[in-house]
């Protein structure tokens, strides 16, 4: 996992959190915030993982570039 991926998981808890507590306690300004900061979160996490399967795959191509496994 990269960073974008563990901040992204993070901020998608953190939206889930926001969304429970603004239906729990009838704001649903606070339950939008936590739904979009979930959905941000989301967004972030397939980010990262596009990233590492990226450098993945050139790391892969450089040892078989290069004969090394």
């Amino acid at each position: 996992m990269n960073k974008n991926e563990i901040k992204g998981k993070a901020k998608q808890m953190m939206g889930a959190l926001k969304d429970k507590v603004g239906e729990v306690t009838n704001n649903p300004e606070l339950e939008a915030e936590g739904e979009a900061e979930r959905l941000k979160g989301k967004l972030q996490e397939k980010i990262g993982k596009g990233q590492r399967k990226v450098s993945e795959t050139i790391a892969q191509a450089g040892k078989a570039l290069t004969g090394k496994r």
